[in-house]
């Protein structure tokens, strides 16, 4: 049987970027820069949130 490790797998886990997939499992519906995330955001009246990385 197949058992998944990760409680959480957000839509990261598509992106090629390792920064990006390092918080595939994190449990936040993040979304990678691009016109889905500011589509929703603006259909929802949302801002939209950047995360430029930390160290």
């Amino acid at each position: 049987m197949f058992e998944n490790k990760h409680k959480y797998t957000n839509r990261l886990i598509h992106e090629k970027s390792p920064y990006l997939l390092q918080h595939a499992h994190n449990p936040v519906d993040w979304f990678a820069w691009g016109p889905e995330a500011f589509q929703k955001a603006k259909r929802e009246g949302k801002p939209v949130l950047v995360s430029i990385g930390y160290s």
